[in-house]
């Protein structure tokens, strides 16, 4: 959904937590307050024995639901994350290995590799979206270059140039699924956002509905609920995108490869 896009990647997760929270138990409270004004019977609690019947089912429903959603976007990021590291991870592997060749061809595969680091980590706000810079493009075809025009002089030199086109391979692999990962995340789609919130409000609605004629404990259980509601909330939103985000994956794998091929400072 682009209103939840938006939200992830413009309004700061604590402020999401504390307004949801802020929203939903003071809308819940409101609702709560009218009711027991308009509806004097409810505070009597004749109307508890139903509820408990049907408040557990609706809460377990409630609770599967969510966690089953939740469990599958966090394996979404990981899986995202997986695939950073992967092409982290290969570039790393390049750059170790770039030394067993002359100190000509080192210096070319220390250029070419400091350069796609430094355009893949800068084109990381584009790239979470889907989208690819040229920049990063022409670094990643300047990077397959340069070990396409490597003549092994030993067999040393040949295995290490088979073992890093392989290498290679493996990192631009990752980098076209972490784009297309990137560009098909759209986020739960909307029939299982009014799911949730469906059973968000369910889940509110019944427990509002325990009659207490003590209005402080009444208030305080429901108000307990409506934080729980808010942070389930909270955790489907900022985890449906797994590129954005203060909880999405980073481009630290990137940065590292830049920082290991930097000159010391």
């Amino acid at each position: 959904m682009a209103v939840t896009r938006w939200i992830v990647i413009n309004v700061p997760s604590s402020l999401l937590l504390a307004g949801l929270v802020v929203v939903i138990a003071g809308g819940t409270a409101v609702a709560q307050a009218f009711v027991r004004r308009r509806v004097p019977r409810i505070k009597q609690g004749k109307q508890n024995e139903i509820a408990q019947f049907l408040f557990p089912v609706i809460a377990v429903v409630y609770g599967f639901l969510i966690g089953f959603i939740v469990l599958a976007l966090w394996g979404q990021v990981n899986t995202a994350d997986q695939t950073t590291r992967t092409e982290g991870a290969m570039a790393t592997q390049l750059a170790r290995g770039r030394d067993v060749f002359g100190k000509a061809e080192s210096a070319r595969i220390r250029q070419s590799l400091l350069a796609y680091g430094r355009a893949a980590a800068a084109e990381w706000p584009s790239a979470a979206a889907g989208d690819t810079t040229p920049e990063a493009e022409n670094a990643l075809n300047r990077l397959h270059s340069t070990y396409e025009s490597i003549q092994p002089r030993n067999d040393t030199q040949r295995a290490f140039l088979a073992s890093s086109l392989a290498s290679l391979k493996d990192m631009s692999l990752a980098r076209t699924e972490r784009l297309l990962e990137a560009r098909t995340n759209i986020g739960p789609p909307l029939s299982l956002w009014m799911a949730v919130l469906l059973t968000s409000g369910l889940v509110l609605g019944f427990s509002a509905t325990f009659g207490s004629e003590q209005a402080l404990i009444h208030y305080g259980m429901v108000a307990a609920v409506s934080v729980l509601v808010a942070t389930n909330l909270f955790l489907v939103t900022e985890l449906s995108y797994a590129y954005l985000g203060e909880f999405a994956t980073s481009p630290e794998p990137l940065r590292a490869v830049v920082e290991a091929l930097s000159p010391p400072r």
